[in-house]
């Protein structure tokens, strides 16, 4: 039997998949009709999301969780992602989960660093 993973271990997981471009571990965690947000995106299914918001080389250098909370099945995260180009910004989303995937993300933009 799978052990369920904590919500938080999970959140931290999904940013480790993208630092690491594991789109396959990133692909398990997430509902089959997962939706993503952001200022650029209004629910755009999963195919979209990993078409637009995984790019097709390496990007990130590291990705930093400064605040992590979860209630019940809802977690907001502050983090800030430092690029191999020397730039970085923070953003913070807001991460929804059905049982144990993650059915919704909402990105909101922060600020380049």
């Amino acid at each position: 039997m799978n052990a369920v993973i904590p919500r938080e271990q999970a959140v931290r997981d999904l940013y480790a998949a993208y630092l690491a471009d594991r789109k396959d571990i990133a692909g398990a965690m997430l509902t089959e009709d997962f939706t993503f947000s952001s200022p650029r995106d209004d629910h755009i299914d999963r195919a979209a999301y990993f078409e637009r918001c995984w790019p097709k080389d390496p990007l990130f250098r590291a990705i930093y969780i400064e605040f992590l909370a979860v209630n019940g099945d809802e977690a907001v995260v502050r983090y800030r992602a430092e690029k191999l180009d020397g730039t970085s910004f923070a953003n913070m989303e807001s991460l929804r989960f059905r049982g144990d995937r993650i059915a919704a993300v909402e990105v909101y933009f922060g600020r380049n660093l």
